[in-house]
């Protein structure tokens, strides 16, 4: 992506179902665990640069000791810091204890990080506060051990307002304003609630306190816990968590808008928010993944029973598409073939671009993460030479000559790497001119590939939101080389809306397609319309939320899709550039054909899955008109 944006978090969750004797009999290594989690999250690495962390928890601790272990890191080498920092504490106690680190259950007894439960976080914040503080897991502390919550997720709530109300109600006073706040709370209040009620209940039974808290153990109903929790929560997530004494969960939301996957067999459970790194990390085939439900929980109780509970009741899935886009590594086996299609499905829009003329083509892309989709139009243009060959050479009368089937046969493709990243230059300079200068050197370009004022670039990219590297580097870059024509295409739709769910576009402005619109409407004399949406959003706030609409659409329905297109053209377009310019956005329905299981595409049409998306889409309008240059909703 040309403009790179902050986005979802990524979760890593091991439940080791043998006791740790059998790893270290079976791998050679007590450190099974620690080692899988290390690989689930480096894996994961494309879903948090801003910090990470983990936590552990043993089984049956005697009282006095320790059983759960923390510890969390800040930047973008986060996951390699945090291992480091666990793999010198076994080297330490290898060193102080040669024979008895050998041993599992000494290891157990005296080192952190050894137990049967693991979970990992991968954080990318979409909260203005960055500290170590921010990063999951969050912990809740008690000395009761069934009262113990560690809970890591990748979410945005849309409603944290109403979520901080009711835990007001309930006679709590959370430290901040977060939705990592409010989930972990409202989790651990009705965590306390069941531990309370179970406690009554065994107490009526003649049982002792220390009985009892084994009994609670056993008894804890987690999937009552999570429904109970997230009645009214509105929002994408999957989050998950582990209870103190060793029951873990993690639950993905009605709509299935953030991913879950999960594998099991007798020795491990494992959970991560992207396929292929369970493939990878424990070698097994794609059809062994499962994903979790929307609106259902994992369960992993602490004897090892293993089930799929719904907690809330599921809703059409709206599975988010740009983590087939852009998000989600492109190693997984559907997510690689929907990118191709993707860009297979542009070939007849790039075709009318360039008026047919494959010959005086030079086809491209913007580094890096579209390069699938660009061998996806690769095999959409060989397909439509080969076709047009085959109309030729079929469908004339008369005899061909040999210069002339030459010259029919030498039609190709003419696929090229024009850009290059330079992934070492740091544009530090602050002052706004020389700043952008030393932008457009953030991309290197290959010379002597295209034909001065002849050749047309078509340069595909996966997404475009702000437009500003393409104005400010690319597009300067690529007309040093004369083309006559370049042609910009995204594999995406037009980003029209912000998101609300775990991305980090939240404000109207920083949208090219709206500024695009806007610009249409003053210039068209249709002015009076962004006042009108304005005040239907300021009407819509004493309304309840699900009698909410996105009123933002009719910024963009006077206009046809080429028209907004047009005219990103023109904004894109810097002032000194000599090539003509067209831009091309993929279309919705050619989203929805590539990526027929992902429908969530409220960024490009405004069809929001929650009622509380609306809510954020008109708070976002409405910041833009009121000229605050703040996130519509509370975040993690």
């Amino acid at each position: 992506m040309s403009d790179a944006i902050k986005h979802e978090c990524g979760i890593a969750l091991i439940r080791l179902l043998k006791p740790l004797s059998y790893y270290q009999e079976k791998y050679g290594t007590p450190y099974y665990g620690i080692n899988k989690l290390y690989l689930l999250m480096e894996k994961q690495h494309n879903r948090g640069q801003d910090g990470a962390g983990i936590a552990t928890i043993k089984f049956d601790v005697k009282p006095g000791n320790r059983y759960i272990s923390r510890y969390r890191a800040m930047g973008s080498t986060a996951v390699a810091d945090i291992f480091e920092y666990v793999q010198k504490k076994f080297a330490a106690v290898q060193k102080a204890h040669p024979i008895e680190s050998k041993e599992t259950q000494w290891l157990k007894d005296n080192v952190s990080f050894t137990g049967e439960v693991l979970l990992g976080h991968l954080r990318y914040g979409t909260h203005g506060k960055n500290s170590v503080e921010s990063c999951h897991p969050f912990l809740r502390q008690n000395n009761w051990m069934t009262r113990n919550l560690v809970v890591a997720g990748n979410f945005n709530m849309t409603n944290v307002d109403e979520l901080l109300q009711q835990l007001y109600d309930l006679g709590q006073h959370p430290k901040e304003q977060a939705d990592t706040v409010t989930v972990l709370e409202k989790i651990g209040h009705f965590l306390d609630d069941e531990n309370q009620e179970l406690f009554d209940q065994f107490k009526k039974d003649g049982y002792s306190n220390m009985e009892i808290s084994a009994q609670i153990g056993k008894n804890l109903d987690v999937a009552k816990i999570l429904t109970r929790s997230a009645k009214t929560w509105d929002g994408g997530y999957t989050i998950a968590g582990i209870m103190g004494h060793g029951d873990a969960f993690v639950m993905r939301d009605p709509a299935g808008i953030r991913p879950a996957f999960y594998y099991q067999d007798d020795e491990v459970l494992v959970v991560a928010s992207e396929r292929p790194v369970i493939q990878t990390a424990f070698n097994i085939p794609l059809g062994a993944v499962k994903e979790i439900k929307p609106g259902h929980a994992l369960i992993a109780k602490k004897d090892g029973t293993i089930t799929e509970e719904m907690f809330r009741q599921p809703e059409v899935q709206k599975s988010c598409s740009f983590e087939r886009i852009y998000f989600s590594r492109g190693s997984d086996a559907d997510i690689y073939q929907e990118r191709k299609t993707l860009g297979k499905l542009l070939c007849p829009q790039v075709l009318s671009a360039i008026n047919n003329d494959i010959k005086n083509t030079v086809f491209s892309f913007i580094p890096n993460t579209a390069e699938v989709s660009y061998y996806g139009m690769m095999e959409g243009m060989n397909k439509y030479v080969r076709d047009y060959q085959k109309e030729i050479l079929l469908n004339r009368d008369e005899k061909i000559s040999d210069n002339e089937l030459n010259d029919i046969l030498s039609i190709h493709p003419r696929f090229e790497k024009l850009n290059i990243k330079d992934a070492k230059l740091r544009t530090f300079i602050t002052q706004d001119a020389d700043r952008n200068d030393m932008v457009q050197h953030v991309y290197d370009t290959t010379y002597g590939i295209v034909k001065d004022h002849t050749d047309t670039i078509v340069a595909i990219d996966d997404s475009i939101v702000r437009g500003t590297t393409l104005k400010q580097s690319i597009l300067t870059i690529l007309d040093r080389l004369n083309p006559k024509k370049i042609v910009v295409v995204s594999s995406a739709p037009q980003i029209r809306y912000p998101d609300c769910y775990g991305i980090d576009m939240s404000r109207m402005g920083e949208f090219v397609a709206f500024e695009a619109a806007i610009n249409l409407l003053r210039r068209k004399g249709l002015a009076h319309i962004i006042e009108e949406v304005y005040q239907k959003c300021v009407a819509s706030i004493a309304k309840p939320k699900d009698e909410i609409e996105n009123y933002v659409k009719a910024i963009y329905e006077p206009f046809t899709y080429e028209e907004v297109s047009e005219e990103i053209s023109n904004i894109v377009r810097p002032v000194n550039l000599k090539a003509e310019l067209k831009v091309i956005f993929q279309t919705l329905d050619n989203l929805h054909t590539a990526c027929p299981d992902h429908l969530g595409d409220w960024y490009f049409s405004g069809d929001y899955p929650t009622p509380g998306g609306n809510k954020v889409v008109n708070r976002a309008y409405m910041n833009w008109v009121e000229g605050k240059n703040v996130r519509a909703y509370f975040s993690n």
